[in-house]
C-alpha cells in the first residue's frame, strides 16, 4: 500500500544576504518527503540548514526557490523561481522582436542595393525582399500563436504562486513548531493559561453562538486545562509565569501551545538540545504517546543522531545546507554511506567504559568531497546518497 505523503520539499533553497553583498546559502537545493505518520527526523553539526529547512517549511522564512507542497496543495514558491518566469517572458518577448528587427534590417540593405542594381538584379532582389517579408508575416503569426500562448502560462505560473505564498489560516492551523529554547519562545508577560490559550483566540476554534461571554471563558479554560494534563503538567500550573517553570515543564507548555490547535504536523526544532540530560528522554517519551494518541507527523530536527534513532521512522543527514544522506533509521545507523555520516556516527559516546576506550573518531575531510557535482544514488532500497558514482563506489568499498 502507498503512504500518504503530508510534506513534499522540492529544490529547496534558502539564501541570505549578508553585509558587503556576501550570500550565505543557509540551505542549498534539498529535496525530501514526510509522510503521513511517520517521525523524520533531520540530523547534522550546528550551522547545517536544519533549523532554517524548518522554519522556512512553516513559512517564518520565505523560500529563496524551490517549492514546498503539503497535502498536494503548493503552500510556498521560492522568489528564485518567480523571477525565472519573468526572464523567461522577456526572452520570449525579445526573442521574436530581434529576429523581426534583424530581417528589417536586412530589407532595408536588400532595398539599398535596388537602387543601384542593374535590370538583370532588379527581379532577384525583389524576390528577396519579398522572401523577407513572409518570414515577418511567419514569425508574427508564430507569436501570436505559440509564444503568446507561452507568456499567458507563465503568467498564469506567476500569479498561482504569489496567491500560493499567502499563508492560509488552515495551514497555519494543521502545522505548528516546536522551538528550540522554550523560554526565548514564551511571552514572559502571559500566564501559561493565556500563552497556550493564544491558538484558540487566533483561529477561532470556540463556536461562540449563542454562548455569554463567561461561557467561552469557561470552555476556553477547560481546553487548555485539557491539553495541560496532556502534557503532564497540572491545572495549578495555569495561572503562572514562564519564569516559574523549570526548563522542561517549559517545553511541555511550548508543546501544549502547538497541540491546542489540533495539528497533523509538527515541526520540532532541537526541542530537547536546551534540557538537561536527565529530563530529555521524558519529553522524546512525551512526543511519542503524544504522536500515538493524537495521530501526528513530525519533522523531528536534531544534532544527537542516537537520539533521533530513538524516535524516527526515517533520517536525513545534513552539513552546510546540503541534504547528505536519506534512509531509514535502521540504515542510516546500521549501514552509513557518506563520510560525514560516519563521522557524526562515531562522535556519539556510549556508557560503557570498554568500549570508549576502544572508539575511534573519525575525522570529516569536505575537500575531499564536491558537494555540487553530486546526485542522489539510491545504494539500497529507499537508501539515497549524495555523491558521484565514483565517489558512492569507493565509499561502499570502504564498508
Amino acid at each position: 500500500m502507498n503512504k500518504e505523503i503530508l510534506l513534499d520539499v522540492k529544490n529547496l533553497k534558502q539564501y541570505f544576504n549578508i553585509s558587503g553583498g556576501t550570500i550565505i546559502k543557509a540551505v542549498d537545493d534539498i529535496s525530501f518527503q514526510i509522510y503521513k505518520g511517520e517521525t523524520f527526523g533531520l540530523v547534522g553539526e550546528s550551522g547545517s540548514g536544519k533549523s532554517t529547512t524548518g522554519r522556512s517549511i512553516i513559512r517564518l522564512y520565505e523560500p529563496t526557490s524551490g517549492e514546498i507542497y503539503y497535502r498536494g496543495e503548493r503552500i510556498a514558491v521560492g522568489n528564485m523561481s518567480i523571477e525565472s518566469w519573468k526572464k523567461e517572458i522577456h526572452s520570449l518577448k525579445n526573442h521574436q522582436s530581434d529576429e523581426i528587427q534583424k530581417l528589417e534590417a536586412d530589407i532595408d540593405q536588400l532595398q539599398k542595393q535596388l537602387q543601384k542594381a542593374t535590370n538583370s538584379l532588379k527581379q532577384t532582389i525583389k524576390k528577396q525582399i519579398k522572401t523577407k517579408e513572409k518570414q515577418i508575416i511567419a514569425l508574427k503569426e508564430n507569436y501570436r500563436l505559440n509564444s503568446q500562448e507561452d507568456i499567458e502560462v507563465l503568467k498564469s505560473k506567476i500569479k498561482n504562486a504569489k496567491n500560493d505564498n499567502i499563508v492560509k489560516p488552515r495551514f497555519r492551523k494543521s502545522v505548528q513548531m516546536i522551538f528550540q529554547d522554550p523560554m526565548a519562545s514564551l511571552n514572559p508577560r502571559l500566564r501559561v493559561i493565556d500563552i497556550i490559550a493564544e491558538g484558540i483566540d487566533v483561529h477561532h476554534l470556540i463556536d461562540t453562538n449563542g454562548l455569554t461571554k463567561a461561557e467561552v471563558q469557561d470552555l476556553r479554560e477547560e481546553k487548555v486545562m485539557q491539553m495541560l494534563e496532556k502534557v503532564g503538567l497540572s491545572k495549578d500550573h495555569a495561572g503562572r509565569y514562564p519564569h516559574e517553570f523549570s526548563g522542561g515543564q517549559r517545553q511541555r507548555i511550548g508543546i501544549a501551545r502547538a497541540l491546542i490547535t489540533s495539528p497533523d504536523f509538527i515541526i520540532a526544532d532541537e526541542p530537547i538540545s536546551a534540557l538537561d540530560v536527565s529530563i530529555q528522554a521524558q519529553v522524546v517519551n512525551l512526543l511519542n504517546d503524544l504522536k500515538a494518541e493524537f495521530g501526528l507527523t513530525y519533522l523531528f530536527i536534531a544534532h544527537d543522531l542516537s537520539m533521533v534513532r530513538y524516535i524516527s521512522n526515517r533520517i536525513g543527514v545534513m552539513h552546510l545546507g546540503k541534504l547528505l544522506e536519506l534512509g531509514s533509521s535502521d540504515q542510516i545507523n546500521d549501514n552509513p554511506i557518506h563520510p560525514y555520516t560516519k563521522s557524526l556516527l562515531s562522535a556519539i559516546p556510549l556508557p560503557d567504559p570498554d568500549y570508549e576506550l576502544s572508539r575511534t573518531r573519525l575525522v570529516y575531510d569536505k575537500s575531499q568531497v564536491n558537494y555540487d557535482v553530486g546526485s542522489w544514488i539510491e545504494v539500497e532500497p529507499q537508501h539515497y546518497v549524495l555523491g558521484t558514482e565514483t565517489e558512492v563506489k569507493k565509499w561502499l568499498e570502504l564498508d
